[in-house]
Formats: structure tokens, C-alpha cells, sequence
């Protein structure tokens, strides 16, 4: 029966666990947990091919414990009721151990299920999600368990598995792998951290191949037709995909135009232009904002010209929008303002107008003929002293001058005119 390349070299020792050092190297958190054998209740948390299964495996295997799996995209309430059935017969002196993988697909009563057996340590469970626990599994779940992140896998250490996968193969195979320079780091970069996704590669890479004698090419054309666009994190339905949206707007805001570009090159890569697009006018107004109100209109105008150009020509505009917006003086002043007013008005603050700013033709329903409102445009610099907000907030500030130029000289400007 075939058993695919990334199964057959599934790490049966912590030390053969790639990428993970910060839970699994010497010394660290997780690894302790496992060397004493007391393992509690566990959310292993992190991206597809990164070790969450494999690390289970291990635990199982190292603690002497019985391992049940199962997936909770396919598992129902009695599967779990299966196995609890036979935790009286079963024979598991160290406890069973339930890894169930893509928890968050199980609904609040399916997770509920699971606590009475949790909680009187007959099931030790390991849970495995690809999104944010603390948004997907249940608080109750959540409070009697161990939350470890498994981080994405980087390249360095994604081509160590590689290496190890052809070394695999040509013993296998009785094969030399002749690897055109390039190939294998192609694969361990466009793999996007999923180890099995690169082993995949790697494996089809051997068998599309023709041997010469005892020899085979790997080349970088064929490297890159097997991994193409497969690899890249951006499913809408996922975290990743709101961290690229996050990471870009932040790196924006940070003023970074290199990460910006790395962000915005990752998006239009998975094929989320639009997205981009989306994000990139929220960047301008909240994060340039007032600084540089000509912000708006321009990445406007780039975001209409990308839609109206289709990539691969719409990443010109798109560039030249991260770039200027990560270069430009910062501002949120304006939103910031309009959030504090926001929150009064929630509160139920506020009140009747003051009676000046009324529409004039509430006089002809009440038959008064002056409303004492004054036309700033009639007075020096087109500006006169009254009242505007109700008399419940008369002195409440909501917008404070940003310290960037542009504001800086209009509070000056104001403050002249202004001036008794």
C-alpha cells in the first residue's frame, strides 16, 4: 500500500521535530513537560505541516500512553463516546491520550462532550486547530487547557527536511539526485513552512523524473511547477489570511516600506488583489490620515487603475501606494476624534441643538424669525465665536493637533485667527 514520503519520514523523536525550538528545544517549556511524563491538557495551535500531529505521536509514544486520533471535521459526540466506552476494558496503565485534530469544527455541545472526562483525568486531550484558539475553542476547553503555538517553519530549517527526504529517496531508489543549484532552496522558501507540503515536492520531483544510469536531475523549472502558488498562507476563511492583512497595514504604520512591500507581495501572490486593494485605502485615511490628506485621493486613484489593470500590471500602482503611505508622515488624529464623539453619542450624550444651528425652517413652525445664528463668512478670517456643540458637552475636546507639519500649521493658523 502507498504511505506518502512525509509519513513514511514522520519524526519519532523531539529531537527530529524541525523548526519548533521555542516549545521543543533543550530546556524549553513543552520538552520539560514531556521529559516528566505529567502531561496536562493541551491546544497545540499553529499552521498545517508544522509538527502538531507529530509531537502528539511522540508524547503518546514516550509516555506510554494509549493514543486515540481523531478528526473533528469527520468525528461526531459518539465517537468520543466510543472510546470513553471502553476506558474500563481498555488496557492503559499511564491514561489514554485523545489527539483531536481541527477542533474548532467541532460546535460548543461537541466540545462540552469532552469536559467530565477531562476533568477526572481519564482522557488527557491534545487538541489541534490551524485558527486562533481563542477564537475558535470553547472557554470551558480553553480554561482546563495548555495553549503551545507551533510556529511556521523557516526556510533553513524546511530545507534540512528536504535534504533529508532526497537522502531518503536515493537510497530507496538507488539513485543519485543531481540538484540544479537552486531547486531544493526554491522548494524550502515556496513551501510556505508546511513541511509536508515540501515533501510532497520533493517526492514528485523523484517520480516525474527520468533517471540517467544511476542518476537524476532535480531541476529548478520542475521545482517550481510542483509548488507554483500551492503554498502560499492567504485562505480567506483562515488566519492567515487577516495576519498578512494585519501584518501589512501595521508595517505601513510602523513606516516600513520594505516589510510593506514583502506584505502587499505576499497578498497579490495568493491572488488577493482586491483585498489588498481594501486595505491599503483603510491604511491611508487611518494611519496617514491628516498628515498628508492628499493621501486619500492618490492611493485611490492607484487602486482604481489596478482594478482596471488586473495583475500582473496592477502591482505598479499597488507598489507605489505602500511605498508612499509607508514613507509619509503619520497621522490618526482624525479618527481618533471621531471615535471619542462616537462613544458620547453611544452614552446617550448630547442633548437638543444649540438653537442658532437649527434649519431655518423650523421657524415656520414655531413663527420665530431669528435664530441668532451667525455667518462665519461675514467676519474676519471667516470666523466668529459661538456656540456649536449642545450644552451638555460645551468644552469637550474629541480632536487633539497631530505633531506632523501639516497639522502643526493649522493649529497655528488657527490660533492666530483666533486670538482675542
Amino acid at each position: 500500500m502507498y504511505q506518502p514520503l512525509a509519513d513514511l519520514l514522520r519524526p519519532t523523536t523531539l529531537d527530529e521535530v524541525y523548526g519548533q525550538e521555542h516549545i521543543l528545544g533543550q530546556g524549553a517549556i513543552l520538552r520539560r513537560l514531556i521529559d516528566s511524563g505529567k502531561i496536562p491538557n493541551m491546544i497545540f495551535y499553529g499552521p498545517s505541516g508544522t509538527g502538531k500531529t507529530t509531537v502528539a505521536n511522540i508524547i503518546a509514544e514516550q509516555t506510554n500512553r494509549t493514543l486515540f486520533k481523531l478528526n473533528a471535521t469527520t468525528a461526531s459526540t459518539a465517537d468520543i463516546k466510543n472510546i470513553v466506552a471502553q476506558l474500563d476494558t481498555f488496557l492503559a496503565p499511564n491514561g489514554v491520550l485523545l489527539y483531536l485534530d481541527e477542533i474548532q469544527s467541532f460546535n460548543k455541545k461537541q466540545q462540552q462532550s469532552l469536559l467530565e472526562y477531562i476533568e477526572n483525568g481519564k482522557i488527557t486531550l491534545i487538541a489541534s486547530t490551524t485558527e486562533n484558539p481563542y477564537f475558535y475553542v470553547f472557554n470551558a476547553i480553553l480554561s482546563r487547557s495548555t495553549v503551545f503555538e507551533f510556529k511556521q517553519i523557516s526556510a533553513s530549517a524546511s530545507l534540512q527536511a528536504i535534504q533529508r527526504a532526497v537522502a531518503y529517496l536515493e537510497q530507496r531508489n538507488a539513485l543519485k539526485a543531481d540538484a540544479e543549484a537552486g531547486a531544493l532552496e526554491y522548494i524550502a522558501g515556496a513551501c510556505g513552512g508546511d513541511i509536508r507540503k515540501a515533501m510532497n515536492a520533493v517526492e514528485v520531483l523523484f517520480s516525474a523524473g527520468r533517471p540517467e544510469g544511476d542518476r537524476i536531475a532535480l531541476t529548478l523549472a520542475d521545482a517550481k511547477a510542483v509548488t507554483q502558488k500551492s503554498a502560499l498562507r492567504a485562505d480567506r476563511e483562515g488566519d492567515n489570511y487577516y495576519d498578512l492583512l494585519s501584518a501589512l497595514q501595521k508595517s505601513i504604520r510602523g513606516s516600513d516600506p520594505d516589510a510593506a512591500c514583502h506584505y502587499l507581495a505576499r497578498l497579490l501572490e495568493a491572488g488577493q488583489m482586491q483585498s489588498a486593494c481594501r486595505r491599503l485605502m483603510v491604511i491611508a485615511a487611518e494611519d496617514v490620515g491628516l498628515a498628508y490628506p492628499m493621501i486619500i485621493p492618490i492611493v485611490k486613484s492607484c487602486v482604481d487603475m489596478a482594478l482596471m489593470m488586473g495583475m500582473p500590471e496592477a502591482r505598479i500602482p499597488l507598489g507605489d501606494a505602500a511605498v508612499l503611505m509607508a514613507t509619509s508622515p503619520k497621522s490618526n488624529s482624525g479618527h481618533i476624534a471621531l471615535d471619542a464623539a462616537l462613544a458620547d453619542v453611544r452614552k446617550g450624550k448630547g442633548g437638543d441643538f444649540p438653537r442658532h444651528l437649527q434649519n431655518v425652517h423650523a421657524d415656520t413652525y414655531t413663527m420665530e424669525r431669528e435664530q441668532g445664528y451667525r455667518y462665519p463668512h461675514d467676519y474676519p478670517g471667516h470666523w466668529v465665536q459661538q456656540q456649536y456643540l449642545p450644552d451638555e458637552l460645551v468644552g469637550t475636546r474629541y480632536y487633539e493637533y497631530g505633531p506632523n507639519k501639516l497639522e502643526q500649521a493649522a493649529r497655528q493658523y488657527w490660533e492666530t485667527i483666533k486670538k482675542p
